[in-house]
């Protein structure tokens, strides 16, 4: 944000000229400070990875914007999300804000990435003797977090639904619950269809899916009411022009390959329609889940 700056009048008698000097006039114009912000990703990986994904990104789109972004992720999703709902951050990557009470904090979607839908899956490894999902009765199952829309809430809706009952672990991220899974401590993980099948290209893990819910689209780029609309004019023509940018497709292509993504995969406009069946989702679910 621009510092507000009191001017300073100073008078000159034997010119009998007055100045009106701000602060602003006393340093180059170079130097006057962008605009700020803090950018919250929901945690969909570890820490680490989560990082690594997002800060060549965001620290592009700051140059290109002139819009500072600033990386505020906390140690689970659920913490990450605590500060979206806070408002204590500006900008996000959820999908966590399709709920109707939630949909009243007046965070406007602008974009999201254009790899195909993702599904919520319920997956054991591969050599599991489990087959069926009605075998996971009474059996452990591992899910991100409770604020997992996608990995969490729409495969425990359908468990519910089925009435099979299940003991619930929660790993903070995606590869926090898969590690529960092939170490042995639970049978099953509830996920993310795109964040398990790239789990499995990274780490070279073969699953079972038991279970596979309808298409919703990718997680959507976010901003609160608290963004200007020149900020947020320039911050999303920043994302979507890195595809067309040489330096922009480089730092794309590296960020994706560390999170098992395509080479293809870049962000686009969305004006929030995409996220219909989101909205469709929450008149049905169970309040244990909301």
């Amino acid at each position: 944000m621009f510092a507000k700056t009191r001017p300073s009048f100073l008078y000159n008698n034997s010119l009998g000229l007055a100045f009106c000097i701000s602060l602003s006039t006393l340093i180059s114009n170079n130097a006057i400070a962008a605009s700020e912000y803090r950018f919250s990703p929901v945690n969909q990986y570890d820490i680490n990875l989560t990082a690594a994904y997002w800060n060549p990104i965001i620290s592009y789109v700051s140059e290109k914007s002139g819009v500072k972004l600033i990386l505020k992720i906390g140690r689970t999703s659920a913490d990450t999300t605590s500060y979206v709902l806070a408002k204590e951050v500006d900008f996000a990557f959820t999908n966590h804000l399709f709920a109707p009470e939630r949909e009243k904090l007046g965070w406007q979607t602008f974009g999201r990435r254009n790899i195909p839908p993702i599904s919520g899956e319920i997956v054991v490894p591969q050599t599991s003797a489990i087959t069926d999902i009605s075998q996971l009765s009474g059996k452990d199952i591992a899910f991100p977090g409770p604020e997992a829309l996608i990995a969490y809430k729409v495969p425990m809706a359908h468990l519910m639904e089925q009435k099979i009952n299940v003991n619930v672990f929660f790993g903070g991220n995606q590869n926090g619950a898969l590690a529960q899974l092939f170490s042995g401590q639970v049978q099953a993980v509830g996920g993310n269809s795109q964040l398990i099948d790239s789990y499995s290209v990274r780490e070279d893990k073969k699953f079972r899916i038991l279970w596979k819910s309808e298409p919703y689209y990718d997680l959507a780029l976010m901003a609160s009411n608290k963004v200007t609309p020149a900020d947020l004019k320039a911050v999303a023509a920043a994302f979507f022009g890195m595809k067309d940018d040489p330096n922009g497709k480089v730092i794309l292509k590296q960020a994706s390959a560390k999170i098992g993504l395509s080479e293809s995969s870049f962000f686009i406009p969305s004006d929030g329609s995409e996220y219909a069946n989101y909205r469709k989702f929450y008149q049905n679910l169970p309040p244990s889940l909301r």
